[in-house]
């Protein structure tokens, strides 16, 4: 498994936030990760991400335990938050080149990776140019590109399409799409159901902190049944468990 976790606990004060046994995440995955408001969900992702060291359990990712190799796992693995990670002061290649050297890049292996993930997320020929001079869309681009330039085995994109128009959300899901094509397993949160029916292989739905439903696409829709023979669709499936919708 490229993402084990048994037995997590997080609690703050006498308010358990994740109540998980066990959630496992197979590499090539392009793995759904949902939940309402206040399910758990985001903080499961801050342990993923190294963001939160104190929980009670295991995580482990490709096979090390997190609180031991963090920087280790951080190497192979690229965040894209939900807010905009940016610094406005660079250009956009500037932006990315410095989250390469984070991650220990160098020299012409530098320079490589930059021009080839600016022009896999489409901006190569805007390199030059600030963030401020970017669309919403263009940044969540360069936001992408920050993430995945040292090319990670393991990419959480949180909510990446917030607050962008269709045709940059369009781009985006083909991106994630390719990026899962050339080896990348992914974790994917988001408040549009269309998004995750789009790209989603396997989907977890969480709820007051625990795992209530896991398992493929298809697997996932069956566990509510129709009448007519017909598959129930993933908006349906979340409301029959949660009693809410994705955005409530």
């Amino acid at each position: 498994m490229l993402v084990q976790i048994n037995n997590l606990v997080k609690e703050y004060k006498d308010f358990k936030a994740v109540d998980l046994d066990v959630l496992e995440i197979k590499e090539g995955e392009v793995f759904g990760f949902l939940g309402p408001n206040g399910a758990g969900k985001t903080t499961t992702i801050s342990i993923l991400s190294g963001l939160y060291t104190k929980f009670n359990g295991s995580v482990s990712i490709f096979n090390k335990d997190i609180r031991k190799y963090s920087f280790d796992i951080k190497k192979d693995m690229g965040v894209v938050p939900q807010d905009l990670a940016l610094l406005e002061d660079l250009t956009a290649e500037e932006n990315v080149t410095f989250f390469a050297k984070l991650y220990g890049l160098k020299g012409a292996k530098l320079k490589e990776a930059v021009k080839e993930t600016l022009e896999f997320v489409g901006l190569w020929d805007r390199r030059k140019d600030f963030p401020n001079k970017f669309s919403g869309g263009m940044k969540r681009r360069l936001n992408i590109a920050c993430a995945i330039v040292h090319k990670p085995r393991l990419i959480i994109f949180d909510e990446p399409t917030v607050g962008i128009d269709p045709q940059s959300r369009n781009n985006i899901l083909d991106t994630i799409k390719e990026l899962n094509k050339q080896g990348s397993t992914i974790i994917y949160t988001s408040h549009y159901m269309e998004e995750v029916e789009a790209i989603c292989t396997d989907i977890c739905i969480m709820d007051h902190g625990k795992v209530i439903a896991k398992g493929s696409k298809d697997e996932v829709k069956a566990l509510v049944p129709k009448e007519n023979g017909e598959k129930a669709t993933l908006e349906e499936v979340f409301l029959h468990l949660t009693g809410r919708t994705l955005r409530d």
